[in-house]
């Protein structure tokens, strides 16, 4: 089977390489870099140099695959996936897009489609893993927090984005969405700060971000629901500080006569800062928190992750812990072991007992280990 990799980013180039092992790939991207980087390390890897934004050439390029992968900046997701569906593709989504992509579930239907969105590690696995309980007790509260961060910490933001900081600021300003006694509130984002201590890590700062996504929508029965991100202590003080200034604002000003995006020049400043470098270690920690009852009993599911870089294979944890999630369900679908025609948010794939038991053996398989607290 031949598969389209929309994007040949970092996690977009590992994703890939990891179904390079088991299809006919291609890469499309617009960074001629990016592609060489790819073919250099796998040859097998077809590159196409391609401006993804052109959606209307979407049905000439894809035409020969029998899936498609999107993994392109947030800003250009939802268009690519109405694009692709368009197309009549089974695809596979990691994008992070504020547009909701359930709305393009009767299109779907129509195309006779599967398409499994949302598909990275959180949103994305976190939604896998209560969609399978979901299924077995009934569920009164569910978090998650999650975090990229690096393992040398660097003054002054004491982070480094693994993927498009642009997307990253939209994290830190896009209202976050939670659910509280039924409810679903709204709250700004960075909002509601709280020190969590992890194992092997030490004491994280968590804060509001609009990750629930989907889940607002597709389990409605659960009455508490909140995702936080996680960063080192002392980094949101700057980011709030900046957001307050107006660096973060979209609308344009004028500078010496010339119109200019404030977000955009931010973004551009904080590439710099942000940029991982080549082979520098980080990691990517995460916990999942079920609550509920079965069977009249009270009942508590916890999972952990901490993946770290892997200097073996030169792999981002994020690259790894996002890309293999989508693989995975790319593997699903090849393997029609996830059948349905629509739209499918991953908790309603995990919601299929094979299907999440194929993804947590997959990922274990690549060295990403999802840890089941004792007496859970």
């Amino acid at each position: 089977m031949k598969i389209a990799v929309l994007g040949a980013g970092m996690v977009g180039g590992s994703i890939a390489l990891d179904l390079a092992s088991s299809f006919e790939v291609t890469s499309f991207d617009l960074n001629e870099k990016n592609l060489q980087l790819l073919k250099k390390r796998n040859s097998s890897v077809e590159i196409n140099q391609a401006d993804l934004k052109q959606y209307s050439r979407y049905e000439e390029w894809l035409s020969p695959f029998g899936i498609v992968v999107i993994a392109v900046p947030g800003f250009m997701g939802f268009d690519a996936l109405k694009a692709v569906i368009r197309c009549a593709k089974n695809v596979v989504d990691i994008s992070f897009y504020p547009e909701d992509a359930l709305q393009l579930d009767a299109l779907a239907k129509e195309k006779n489609v599967t398409a499994i969105t949302d598909m990275g590690v959180a949103p994305g696995m976190s939604n896998l893993i209560l969609g399978h309980y979901h299924e077995h007790m009934k569920v009164n509260n569910f978090e998650c927090y999650v975090g990229g961060l690096p393992k040398i910490r660097k003054k002054p933001f004491e982070y480094k984005a693994p993927f498009s900081p642009i997307d990253v600021i939209e994290e830190y300003t896009r209202p976050a969405r939670l659910k509280e006694n039924g409810q679903i509130i709204t709250r700004p984002a960075l909002s509601d700060r709280e020190y969590i201590d992890f194992d092997d890590i030490g004491t994280l700062e968590a804060f509001n971000t609009d990750g629930l996504r989907t889940l607002l929508f597709t389990m409605p029965g659960i009455p508490n629901m909140k995702e936080k991100t996680l960063r080192y202590p002392v980094h949101v003080e700057f980011i709030i500080a900046l957001k307050q200034a107006g660096f973060f604002d979209e609308k344009e000003i004028d500078f010496a006569g010339t119109k200019i995006s404030p977000l955009r020049f931010s973004s551009k400043i904080l590439f710099r800062d942000w940029k991982l470098e080549d082979e520098e270690e980080e990691f990517t920690i995460m916990r999942v928190v079920i609550e509920g009852e079965k069977d009249g009993s009270p009942k508590r599911i916890e999972y952990n992750l901490l993946d770290r870089y892997d200097a073996k294979s030169k792999t981002t944890s994020m690259s790894r812990t996002t890309g293999y999630a989508c693989t995975a369900a790319v593997q699903l679908i090849a393997r029609n072991i996830f059948t349905e025609k629509g739209l499918f948010p991953p908790e309603l794939v995990g919601s299929h007992k094979q299907c999440f038991y194929f993804m947590m053996d997959y990922l274990k398989e690549r060295g990403v280990i999802w840890e089941l607290s004792a007496g859970s």
